[in-house]
């Protein structure tokens, strides 16, 4: 047996598809809906059936469910798409996700520096 080094083919294929799927989304998809997107992962599931595809958007909650919908509804143009860039024996079935960690990336940060600020706030009084 030889050891497996590196990524999985699985691991490759997801990479692959995510960097696939983000260049037809920003040069091709033309949904006003999509606007500007991040895929921040793909997953593919073991028989390469289907893909969660995590995204992020700095349009904002609000537009959210648009979004969704945009890329659900693309959902088929965007499998043709793959299906000529890359070749793997099944396309898999694309479900979008919302990917919120940078969001959540970003609060956590406010919280700390709000936290550090008032910290620091606290110790001046005792060193004069």
């Amino acid at each position: 047996m030889s050891s497996n080094k590196g990524f999985s083919r699985r691991d490759r294929v997801s990479e692959q598809i995510r960097r696939e799927l983000a260049e037809v989304i920003r040069s091709e998809l033309k949904d006003p809906r999509v606007g500007m997107i991040s895929l921040t992962e793909v997953e593919v599931s073991p028989d390469y059936a289907h893909a969660r595809v995590y995204f992020s958007s700095m349009a904002g909650s609000e537009t959210l469910d648009s979004v969704q919908a945009g890329l659900q509804q693309a959902s088929g143009f965007l499998r043709s798409e793959l299906g000529k860039r890359i070749s793997i024996h099944m396309i898999p079935q694309l479900h979008f996700v919302f990917d919120d960690s940078l969001e959540r990336g970003a609060q956590i940060a406010k919280l700390i520096s709000d936290a550090a600020a008032i910290s620091d706030h606290s110790e001046e009084p005792d060193q004069a």
